[in-house]
């Protein structure tokens, strides 16, 4: 499988075991024109049989991380119903997609992440952010509803329902301050430290074997929708009798008790299925 990825408003490229990916519209803060939605959801699509690749380290070029959706690209016309719907879920599938692809996503945040922005930052795993950071549902604020692409399931679930209300139904902006109380980000970094801090998260990562990292995102993503203590427990029964069962798993214990860096296999599984990639 390649290595390397081609887009023009993307920058991606293979490190390892680690996917570095950047927002890359510089010029017009990283806002969400038709080109870019297709290729992000086209990257997060194409993760889930990179069984290479075991975390993303996102972040953005230039002082925001991502402004939402490009109005300048608008139209004077109306689409119909049925085309609007399918140009809705073009953009909404790409945080779908987030969750699906069993690799962990670092998001380094600096600067604004509005509206899509905002809501492709709560899509990823952890949040850093640079005390610049600020973040909002600006999609009330240009005519429309603030539950759009994820942010009504992903933020009442992250700071409640009432914080959730209130930051959606004014569209204010919420500051890194705010943010990190919430628990909306795990950590507020120096704008200058802010890569070095996401370098050290995925390191901590790395540290678990490719299965267990992988099974431990989508347990998380279960759990969080699941109905009973009872669910949680079996999905969690299931994790470990799996885990335990790969190679990997002497090879973590055996680098544990001798103090080193565990070295363990690079792929999972063969080869995606036809008209995979």
């Amino acid at each position: 499988m390649s290595q390397t990825f081609s887009y023009r408003h993307l920058k991606a490229s293979v490190d390892g075991a680690v996917l570095r990916l950047t927002l890359d519209r510089p010029e017009i803060s990283n806002a969400l024109n038709e080109a870019m939605v297709e290729e992000l959801r086209d990257l997060f699509q194409t993760l889930y049989w990179r069984h290479d690749i075991r975390v993303v380290l996102l972040d953005a070029n230039g002082r925001n991380f991502c402004a939402g959706l490009d109005l300048t690209e608008r139209s004077g016309g109306l689409a119909t119903t049925a085309e609007a719907l399918v140009g809705q879920r073009r953009i909404s599938q790409i945080v779908v997609a987030m969750r699906r692809c069993p690799q962990p996503i670092v998001a380094l945040l600096n600067g604004a992440a509005s509206g899509g922005g905002f809501a492709i930052a709560l899509a990823a795993d952890v949040r850093l952010a640079a005390p610049t950071a600020r973040m909002n549902a600006a999609f009330i604020r240009v005519g429309l509803s603030a539950c759009d692409i994820g942010v009504s399931y992903f933020l009442p679930r992250m700071v409640g329902a009432s914080v959730a209300a209130e930051y959606m139904l004014t569209g204010r902006f919420m500051s890194a301050e705010r943010a990190a109380q919430l628990g909306l980000v795990s950590q507020i970094v120096e704008a200058d430290g802010l890569l070095g801090a996401g370098e050290a998260m995925v390191n901590d990562m790395l540290h678990a074997t490719p299965l267990g990292l992988r099974l431990t995102k989508e347990a998380l993503g279960f759990a969080i929708d699941a109905n009973s203590l009872e669910a949680v427990i079996a999905i969690e029964d299931r994790n470990q009798v799996l885990s335990s069962q790969s190679d990997d798993f002497a090879e973590g214990v055996a680098a544990f008790r001798q103090k080193r860096r565990p070295t363990y296999a690079q792929s999972l599984s063969g080869p995606a299925p036809d008209g995979q990639s």
